[in-house]
């Protein structure tokens, strides 16, 4: 197998579960060394000890993402284990509370919503491109997600953070190409993740199911190893000129509307096309 992150050393908030956990065992496979800040210490510890070879090549730290001095200290422990830091996947999220409606809003709930997708993207990247630019090189990857192009069932909260992603992902782009670091976004349809589960009380079996039932690409399953496919292209130097980019994993989902089709099956009493 050609190891597409030989040499290579990366961080990846929310690295101890879901696409995170996905994307530090590719690149693991893939020869970067890996450092997996999250706030679940059993798992990301776990993961590490089911992980290590004998090279030591993948640490845990802990990391509140909406800390700023946590972030900066898992930036501070990849430099200071490996000497430099060539890739960031700030992939820590949460989905907030499902609300009815805008005028019953939890104010609370955006608030820590904000804090973790988009001050904790804020953080990683600062802190990230602090460490890049006098090497005048890497490669920064922020987690959105399909709600940033579309709209579906997503909470009010989450939406407005994954757009506030994206905008933030193009406007690194622009500072950071003048140092020769990239910078892009990977934006998945629904994954059944630990974080997918528990927001939907649906067994990981079943949340599959109905997704795939409801997206546009019939066969195929999204899982989390698609993402940590995504992320090591635009990790890698395979996407060497590719910056500015919300890379949409979603089966073709965003683009497609199936109003009218609903809508002729309700008034013309067909079944469902």
């Amino acid at each position: 197998m050609t190891m597409r992150l030989e040499g290579k050393v990366a961080l990846i908030t929310g690295g101890a579960s879901g696409i995170g956990e996905a994307t530090a065992r590719l690149f693991l496979c893939h020869g970067a060394k890996v450092i997996i800040a999250d706030i679940q210490d059993n798992l990301g510890h776990s993961l590490c000890q089911n992980l290590n070879s004998s090279d030591n090549n993948i640490s845990y730290v802990h990391c509140d993402v909406t800390n700023d001095n946590d972030v900066q200290n898992a930036v501070n422990a990849a430099v200071s284990r490996h000497g430099k830091l060539d890739i960031l996947f700030s992939n820590a999220g949460t989905v907030g509370r499902v609300s009815p409606s805008i005028t019953a809003f939890d104010n609370a709930d955006l608030k820590r919503v904000f804090e973790v997708n988009v001050f904790g993207a804020f953080y990683a990247a600062k802190h990230a491109a602090k460490v890049m630019i006098p090497e005048k090189r890497g490669s920064i990857v922020l987690t959105s997600s399909v709600a940033s192009v579309t709209h579906a069932v997503s909470p009010h909260a989450y939406t407005a953070s994954k757009h506030a992603v994206v905008g933030l992902m193009k406007n690194l782009c622009v500072e950071l190409g003048n140092h020769g670091i990239r910078v892009n976004c990977v934006s998945p349809y629904a994954v059944a993740t630990p974080l997918m589960t528990r927001g939907t009380r649906m067994k990981k079996e079943m949340v599959e199911k109905v997704y795939s039932e409801a997206g546009n690409l019939k066969g195929v399953v999204l899982k989390e190893e698609d993402l940590a496919e995504a992320a090591l292209f635009l990790a890698s130097d395979e996407s060497k000129y590719v910056s500015g980019v919300n890379l949409v994993v979603d089966g073709g989902y965003s683009v497609t509307n199936v109003s009218v089709k609903e809508a002729v099956r309700k008034f013309s009493g067909k079944p469902k096309l």
